[in-house]
C-alpha cells in the first residue's frame, strides 16, 4: 500500500484525536493509530475502547488498506518536519511502514489494521440532529460541575434529558450543580442518558471549532456524533442519575443582584487569604452592601472588601467555597448575576439576569459551607 499526504494536515488532525488513547492501554494496538485508506481520503481512528474518535484526512493512494500505526513515535516524527509531502509504504505482508520526505526516510513497525477494535455498532438509533454550537455552549457551562467520585459513576459524567421541545444538562458533584436547559429544540425523540466525562471533553473541542449541525444516534449502550470531518463515539455510563430537581431549593426569598465581574474579582481575591483546606469565603449581606470576607487563622492573614449591590431580603452570613463560587461565575456570561438565597445552611443560586439567549435557561446551585466563628 502507499499513499502521500500533507505533513501539517496529518500532524494537525493526528493531534486532535490522540487524546483518546490511554496511558496504559488495556491492548497493545490501541497505542496505535488505525488507517483506513481510500483513493482519495484516509480516515483515522483512536480509541480506548470506550471512547472511539476518528477523522479524515485528504490523501493520494494507489490501493485501498488499513494498517496500524504506533501513535507517540509517528507524531513525534512529524512534529519535526516542515510542511511537506510525504509519502508512505507499506508492506503488505509485514505491516511495515516507510515514510519518505524531501530529505529523509523512517522505517517504523506497523500492525495488521484488521486487529484494532471495530467501532461500536449501534442497534436501532434514535435519531436527532443539533447545532453544534448548542453542543459546545452545553458541554463548556456544566462539565465543570462533574464529580471523580468512582463509587458514584452518573455523578462523574453529564446527564442529558431531551423532550420534544428542549434538551437539558445538568452535571453535579453533590458540592455544586448546574442545570443548562436550551429551549426551542423541536426533538424527534424523547430520551435521557448520561454522557462520560473525557469524551465530553473531545466533543467539546471540535463542536466550538466548528459550525454546522451535529449528526446525534444513541440506543441504551452507546451514542455516536457525526461532523463532517470527525465522528466520536463513546460508551453511556450505565447508571441512575440522582433525582436532581428534588435539591433545588424552589423558595428562595432573598435575592442578592450584583456586577458579576467584580463580584468575581472579589471572591478570587478574599480566597487569596482563605484557609487552604475549606477555601471558604464569607458574604455578609445588609442593605445595599455586600462584605466578602476571609480569614487563615493559621498563618494569620484576612481580607475583606466591600461591594454595592440591590439585595431585597433579610440580613444574611454565609460562607461559600470560594473556588465553587469563581468557577460559577466564570461559565456564566451575562453582565449581572443573581444570588438566590434563604438560610444559612441551604444552598445557594446563581442565575444570569437580563440574559439576551432568550432560549437559554441556565441554574447553578452552590452548597454552603459551615462558618467559622
Amino acid at each position: 500500500m502507499k499513499f502521500i499526504v500533507s505533513s501539517t494536515t496529518l500532524l494537525k488532525q493526528l493531534q486532535s484525536i490522540s487524546g483518546v488513547i490511554a496511558n496504559n492501554v488495556t491492548l497493545p494496538i490501541l497505542s496505535n493509530f488505525l488507517f483506513d485508506i481510500d483513493t482519495n481520503e484516509m480516515s483515522i481512528t483512536a480509541s480506548d475502547l470506550e471512547t472511539t474518535l476518528t477523522t479524515k484526512v485528504p490523501v493520494k493512494a494507489e490501493e485501498k488498506g488499513k494498517v496500524a500505526i504506533p501513535a507517540r513515535i509517528l507524531i513525534d516524527t512529524l512534529k519535526e518536519l516542515a510542511e511537506m509531502p510525504l509519502s508512505f509504504l507499506i508492506d503488505n505482508q509485514t505491516f511495515a511502514v516507510e515514510i519518505s520526505s524531501g530529505t529523509g526516510k523512517f522505517k517504523l513497525a506497523g500492525f495488521n489494521g484488521n486487529e484494532y477494535p471495530e467501532t461500536p455498532t449501534i442497534e436501532n438509533p434514535n435519531l436527532m440532529e443539533v447545532p453544534s454550537e448548542l453542543l459546545s455552549v452545553s458541554i463548556n457551562k456544566t462539565i465543570f460541575a462533574t464529580g471523580n467520585d468512582d463509587l458514584r459513576p452518573a455523578m462523574s459524567g453529564v446527564f442529558c434529558q431531551i423532550s420534544k421541545d428542549n434538551i437539558t444538562f445538568v452535571a453535579t458533584d453533590a458540592h455544586k450543580l448546574v442545570r443548562y436547559r436550551r429551549n426551542g429544540l423541536n426533538s424527534p425523540v424523547e430520551s435521557s442518558f448520561i454522557l462520560p466525562k473525557k469524551p465530553l471533553n473531545f466533543l467539546k473541542n471540535i463542536a466550538q471549532a466548528v459550525d454546522e449541525t451535529t449528526k446525534i444516534k444513541f440506543d441504551k449502550q452507546y451514542i455516536f456524533f457525526g461532523f463532517e470531518n470527525f465522528s466520536l463515539t463513546c460508551k453511556l455510563i450505565d447508571a441512575k442519575y440522582p433525582n436532581y430537581e428534588a435539591v433545588i431549593p424552589k423558595d428562595n426569598p432573598n435575592k442578592l443582584v450584583i456586577d458579576r465581574m467584580s463580584f468575581l474579582r472579589t471572591v478570587r481575591t478574599a480566597a487569596i487569604y482563605s484557609n487552604k483546606t475549606t477555601h471558604q469565603v464569607r458574604l455578609k449581606i445588609a442593605g445595599s452592601e455586600l462584605n466578602v470576607s476571609a480569614e487563615d487563622y493559621d498563618f494569620n492573614n484576612a481580607a475583606s472588601e466591600r461591594l454595592t449591590c440591590e439585595y431585597h431580603g433579610e440580613d444574611m452570613e454565609i460562607g461559600f467555597n470560594s473556588r465553587f463560587l469563581q468557577e460559577m461565575l466564570v461559565n456564566l456570561d451575562t453582565e449581572q448575576v443573581c444570588l438566590e438565597l434563604s438560610q444559612p445552611n441551604r444552598a445557594g443560586i446563581l442565575v444570569p439576569v437580563n440574559n439576551e439567549n432568550t432560549n437559554e435557561d441556565v441554574l447553578m446551585l452552590v452548597m454552603p459551607v459551615m462558618l467559622n466563628v
